[in-house]
Parts: C-alpha cells; structure tokens; sequence
C-alpha cells in the first residue's frame, strides 16, 4: 500500500466581521477528506458494474459507520461497465467511480462539522470500500481541513 504524503490545510472558513469591517472571532471547520487511487482491485467485480448493488452496498456502509445519507445518485455506463455514484452525507460526501476493465476504483469521503469530529466515522466507511474492493496497489491521500 502506497500512502501518499500528508496535507494539512489551514484556510480560514468562517469569520465575523464588525459594522468598521475588523475580523472579531474566525473559527475553521474541522474536516477530514481521505481520497484512494485503488489499482488492481481483487474482489468486488459485481460491484464495479451492478449499479443497484453498488449503491446499497454504499447505502448500508455509510449506515454502518455512523453517517447521515440525505440523497444518492448512482450511474451506470451500461452492461459490464463502469459505475459512478455519490450520496450526499449531511456530514459531506462519498464519492467514487469503477473502471472494471482495468479493475480500478477511485473513492472520494469527506466529512466536516463545526460542532463534532467525524473524522472516525470516515475512517471507518473508508476502511469498510477498501476491504469490499481489495486493491493489490492502493494509492491513498488524507487531507485534515482545518
């Protein structure tokens, strides 16, 4: 496994601005973005070409991990070929697109509060996609928003 170097991002993300146009508070939000490059996938070949599979298997790992869907869209490319899907988590997103032909997969999780660290919870969604797919070859990036 290949883990790519760490980035830290420091933006400002919210700030209050008085009536004479001084910063009085800036506050950042916490948010965790872990993106995965999974070259030689060994296992989830259903996965990457049934639509309908993928999404509620996507479903049931975000439930499973303590995240909150709020819509899906998942799109097939036709018969034996790749998927592309997103859920919209009120904590952020997951995303991620199959290439079964070359049995690749790029994964996509972010999470983001102002009021709780979901940090575990997209480790957890993060851990469980890698496990379904079993990468020979997985290049993976964490990014800590903050």
């Amino acid at each position: 496994m290949r883990v790519l170097p760490y980035i830290h991002s420091t933006s400002v993300v919210d700030a209050t601005v008085s009536p004479r146009g001084k910063h009085l508070v800036t506050r950042a939000m916490p948010g965790l973005h872990l993106i995965g490059d999974l070259f030689g996938c060994r296992n989830g070949a259903d996965l990457m070409t049934d639509t309908a599979a993928l999404e509620a298997f996507c479903k049931q790992a975000v439930a499973d991990a303590g995240l909150t869907a709020v819509g899906s869209l998942f799109h097939s490319f036709g018969p034996g070929e790749g998927v592309t899907g997103t859920i919209m988590l009120a904590e952020s997103h997951l995303a991620l697109h199959t290439w079964p032909e070359d049995n690749y997969v790029t994964l996509d999780v972010y999470v983001c509060s102002y009021s709780c660290d979901n940090s575990a919870k997209a480790e957890c969604l993060f851990k469980t996609l890698m496990q379904a797919f079993q990468p020979a070859d997985p290049h993976l990036h964490r990014v800590v928003r903050a």
